[in-house]
């Protein structure tokens, strides 16, 4: 698996890393935390100084609130060292950091390539506003190789988005072979990197914009709206940080700090929550009730050689699909029958989810057959013991 280091900070671990970046330091003296800066009016001492600090417009400066303070820069910086980046922005959920760096670098005219396995309010976007635009968008099959990209792209291809593994199904993409494909005819390359948090350095495998919807592990807790956009040069930086000034795009500082705060602990959340997910995930796919358990860790996901090849982990969110005799009903009363596992959408944080995804899949590039009836698990921070008690009773009711 690749090498978990960090320029940065080489030769301290990730979990190290998390507890002291962001901060002012052991030897600060104050409370351990960083205070909560809020904030609309910036006041200058004199005009010229505020004249010189508006040049600095794309810097960790603050001229007014929408440009973010110290408690936003100092999460920005904490996830630039998770997705190995040179700058972060923060912006106010998920889908906001999809939609900014799509709007930095695609005009009308222009044509984008999107995985048809993409988180669904991502397509809604390119269906939406972008096609309103007169920006057009290609679904592609996210299991295409690097001739398939090739012939995929157009002269007027701007921006190759990608989705690894896919939402609900859970592909891994072969994002070197599609970044050479599309670096070779100009084009950007975009990736929601959520699933693949710390276990996926993006632009170490040709990634130009990183996104992240920071209210899932980042946050933890389910109590925040966060998303982030990160870059590796300062020609993207300043498309993405444009763009998102002339949208006005910012976030809370009180939900930045809930999510510093998150941070502290991400690194063993997510170790408990890959192996609890792990644990769960083989059980699942050895019960006579499930046809496959799609999960990218395990030898049987088809594309596990390159989740072993580019991840150094795996997250707690997977799929599951059903055996063909059961109906989408069965499986809604499997779920409705849980008793640990709340029904709602998002994932990431400390508690355990299951959502039924049969008919909430849309699919436009032939890749939607999966066999039976299919839901979504992720796994929190119970025993996976009870947890899989708990399935165990609510397999029961597949039966009726």
């Amino acid at each position: 698996m690749p090498d978990d280091s960090s320029p940065k900070h080489p030769g301290q671990g990730f979990a190290t890393r998390m507890s002291h970046a962001g901060r002012a330091g052991t030897r600060a003296y104050g409370f351990v935390n960083p205070p909560v800066h809020r904030g609309s009016t910036v006041l200058y001492e004199n005009c010229l100084h505020r004249r010189e600090a508006a040049k600095h417009r794309y810097d960790q400066v603050m001229t007014y609130g929408t440009q973010g303070g110290p408690t936003h820069y100092a999460l920005e910086d904490v996830v630039a060292e998770i997705e190995g980046g040179t700058r972060c922005l923060i912006v106010g959920t998920g889908l906001a950091a999809v939609a900014v760096p799509l709007l930095a670098y695609l005009k009308a005219g222009d044509h984008c390539l999107v995985p048809d396995s993409v988180y669904g309010p991502a397509r809604s976007l390119c269906d939406g506003l972008l096609k309103g635009w007169g920006i057009e968008t290609t679904y592609y099959d996210p299991c295409v190789d690097e001739a398939g990209m090739r012939a995929l792209i157009r002269p007027n291809t701007r921006v190759v988005y990608t989705e690894s593994p896919g939402s609900h199904t859970f592909e891994i993409q072969d994002i070197p072979a599609i970044a050479r494909a599309a670096h070779a005819a100009g084009a950007k390359v975009l990736m929601d990197n959520t699933w693949g948090i710390h276990h996926f350095q993006p632009f170490r495998h040709g990634v130009d914009v990183s996104i992240q919807a920071l209210t899932k592990y980042v946050g933890g807790h389910s109590d925040i709206l966060l998303g982030s956009v990160t870059v590796n040069g300062e020609e993207d930086w300043k498309a993405v940080r444009g763009a998102a000034s002339q949208l006005g795009q910012y976030a809370s500082p009180d939900d930045v700090w809930l999510a510093l705060r998150g941070v502290r602990t991400l690194a063993v959340r997510l170790q408990r929550q890959e192996a609890s997910g792990l644990e769960v995930a083989r059980w699942l796919a050895g019960r006579p009730e499930v046809l496959r358990v799609l999960h990218p860790a395990l030898p049987s996901h088809p594309q596990h050689h390159l989740w072993r090849r580019d991840f150094t982990g795996a997250c707690s969110l997977f799929g599951v699909v059903f055996q063909p005799r059961y109906a989408m009903e069965d499986v809604m009363r499997c779920i409705d029958g849980l008793r640990l596992f709340g029904i709602g959408a998002s994932w990431g944080g400390y508690e355990s989810l299951a959502l039924p995804t049969t008919g909430f899949i849309t699919r436009t590039a032939g890749t939607g057959d999966f066999g039976g009836p299919m839901a979504r698990f992720h796994i929190g921070l119970e025993d996976p013991a009870d947890l899989i008690a708990d399935l165990e009773q609510g397999l029961r009711r597949l039966e009726g």
